[in-house]
């Protein structure tokens, strides 16, 4: 009878093929890693914020950081946004050296933005507003233009064109860089709200008999005529009261507006100029501010020094401050101390 043969022993070939497995997994984990998770954006970068403009698709994004030399690897960057259904989103986003395709994507996914700075200090058209907001946002200036001319948005905001600029509280401003128009609009009328409910000023506004656009005119005229925040309150007692006793105000900043003449110097020539702004030709105030006007001279106007001075005159001595006068020949003798300032400078008419 013929003896059966042994079977041949498979428990060393299974282990074989089971070191072999782990190996292969082991091989496929490291390449997997070696591909998306080392890191894909260089050590160092010549301008960490990268901007995604809005409705960018992914091969325009991939433009951007290759543009930028903000990854090593496009293949492994864009395995990774496929694998993650990443196909864009518009923003401005602070990239970190020596990250991964995976945590690049993960960032420009979330949306979180790096804000950007907005500054509003002096701007007197609609025009410098959008230019100088353009420089910072996505938005072009003209598309903030057209906005800030829309009579019938301005409408529903409660301003009009001429009022437009009574809705900017100067500040620093932070925004998203993908910020529309509207937006932009939007957040300054929450600014200008928050601004005039704070610190009783809407109280203080109804004692003076104004509203926040007449008193914001009235700053702005107070703005452009001293930098001395020491005098500032005084220097608005004088257009109050002029405003108080149907005087023209005769503020020669009004004249620099209705000229457009910005660097002028000799504003004589512009006193017979027919323009709604020209305060020598027309008694109150203006139809609106011929400037953004600051916080300072805002609560200035709202904390007006009482006094019965009704003219001022530059003190001529370099130093930026005023001399005031209740009367008219009061007044003559400041003018006179004023050219005599001005010889002893060797600035003498």
């Amino acid at each position: 009878m013929e003896q059966p043969t042994e079977p041949t022993p498979k428990r060393p070939l299974r282990k074989i093929l089971l070191v072999l497995g782990l190996l292969a997994i082991c091989a496929g984990g490291y390449v997997a890693w070696d591909f998306f998770y080392k890191p894909n954006v260089p050590g160092t970068l010549a301008d960490p914020y990268v901007k995604v403009p809005t409705g960018s698709t992914l091969d325009e994004v991939v433009a951007l950081l290759q543009a930028g030399n903000y990854i090593l690897n496009e293949n492994s960057f864009r395995m990774m946004a496929d694998r993650m259904e990443y196909k864009g989103r518009a923003g401005r986003y602070k990239i970190t050296p020596g990250w991964s395709s995976y945590k690049l994507v993960s960032h420009l996914r979330s949306g979180m933005q790096a804000p950007v700075r907005v500054v509003l200090v002096n701007e007197r058209l609609s025009e410098h507003i959008a230019a100088k907001v353009a420089r910072s946002i996505e938005p072009d200036s003209l598309a903030l233009v057209t906005l800030l001319n829309d009579t019938t948005y301005l409408d529903s905001l409660g301003i009009t064109p001429q009022t437009l600029l009574s809705l900017f509280i100067p500040n620093t401003y932070e925004f998203y860089w993908n910020t529309s128009p509207r937006k932009f609009l939007e957040r300054m009328k929450k600014e200008h709200d928050r601004f005039w409910s704070a610190e009783g000023r809407q109280a203080k506004a109804d004692s003076l008999g104004l509203t926040r656009e007449q008193v914001y005119t009235v700053a702005s005229i107070v703005e452009r005529e001293t930098n001395a925040e020491s005098e500032k309150r005084r220097m608005a007692g004088v257009y109050l009261n002029r405003l108080e006793q149907d005087w023209p105000l005769q503020a020669d900043p009004t004249l620099v507006f209705a000229s457009r003449d910005w660097e002028a110097r000799d504003l004589a020539k512009y006193k017979t100029l027919d323009s709604p702004y020209n305060t020598y030709l027309y008694t109150g105030l203006p139809p609106g501010p011929i400037s953004m006007a600051s916080i300072p001279s805002l609560d200035a106007v709202l904390n007006r020094e009482p006094h019965n001075y009704m003219f001022f005159v530059a003190m001529g001595d370099g130093s930026g401050l005023h001399m005031f006068a209740e009367t008219y020949e009061a007044h003559k003798v400041n003018i006179e101390r004023y050219k005599e300032n001005l010889i002893k400078r060797g600035l003498g008419l």
